[in-house]
């Protein structure tokens, strides 16, 4: 019965463990994107950022969420396959919104036990009136 039991959790960890070979990785370029100082009259400005799966099995993004109403995110919705890459995308609003700013963008993944944080920031001019 011991040996049962042993061999039984020998088995669990090995396919746990080769599940964790096997899981998607993400490698981004930067996870940090300043705008500098900005013109409010702009309206809008976009960033990306790039990543690559670096694992071996398809990452797929489950879904993005910004830390406010003012950024407006996107991603790549098809998987993306090993050896591939996808980006996100993060647009802030500057109308109305003169100052420093400092959002972030989360992104959820298959990736196991992983979520990753994207940061946007920078300093929105007032509008001469």
């Amino acid at each position: 019965m011991k040996k049962i039991c042993l061999a039984v959790l020998f088995g669990i960890i090995g396919l746990s463990m080769g599940f964790a070979q096997s899981a998607p990785e993400v490698k981004f370029k930067n996870i940090v994107h300043d705008f500098g100082s900005i013109k409010e009259e702009i309206g809008a400005v976009t960033t990306r950022f790039a990543f690559t799966n670096t694992g071996k099995s398809p990452l797929i993004i489950q879904r993005v969420s910004a830390s406010c109403g003012c950024t407006t995110p996107g991603y790549t919705k098809e998987p993306v396959l090993p050896g591939k890459d996808g980006e996100i995308t993060a647009k802030y609003s500057t109308t109305a919104r003169p100052g420093t700013f400092n959002k972030t963008i989360t992104v959820y993944t298959n990736v196991p036990d992983t979520v990753y944080v994207l940061t946007i920031k920078g300093n929105v001019i007032p509008k001469r009136r």
